[in-house]
């Protein structure tokens, strides 16, 4: 790409040159006045062509350069778009991971909690039982 913007400003740089020495030589020699002044035209038409060209050229390649720019932003956009939904989608499952664990953490607290709460009453009882039987010892030995 800048191999061709550097060759369009040296060819710039190369007429323009060309046409102000064209036009220099063209005063400096000597001529008749109608003469001089029609050779002034003739390289006036000429440049005002060779200008046209290069204006061309240059409206040619900036249309160029602008299509091949949206090119480039409408792929990176898609693949923006295809990044986004693979992490949308990969954030989807670590949810649903994330709710799975949870759930079965939930139900094995609870299991936990039922057989810590059956050895609580199993406790209270046996301690209830022992209780009444020293209650009871006590009674009949106060009694005796």
């Amino acid at each position: 790409m800048s191999e061709r913007n550097g060759a369009g400003a040296f060819l710039f740089g190369f007429f323009l040159g060309a046409a102000v020495g064209a036009v220099a030589a063209l005063l400096l020699a000597p001529q008749a006045g109608e003469e001089t002044i029609e050779q002034i035209r003739e390289k006036g038409i000429e440049l005002k062509g060779k200008a046209e060209e290069l204006t061309e050229e240059a409206r040619e390649r900036a249309e160029e350069l602008a299509a091949e720019a949206r090119r480039r932003a409408e792929k990176i956009e898609a693949e923006a778009k295809e990044r986004a939904a693979a992490l949308r989608k990969r954030a989807e499952e670590l949810e649903a991971q994330a709710r799975k664990k949870a759930e079965e953490l939930s139900e094995r607290g609870r299991i936990v909690l039922e057989e810590q709460k059956g050895r609580v009453e199993s406790t209270v009882e046996e301690a209830k039982e022992a209780f009444a039987k020293r209650t009871k010892r006590a009674e009949g030995e106060t009694s005796a």
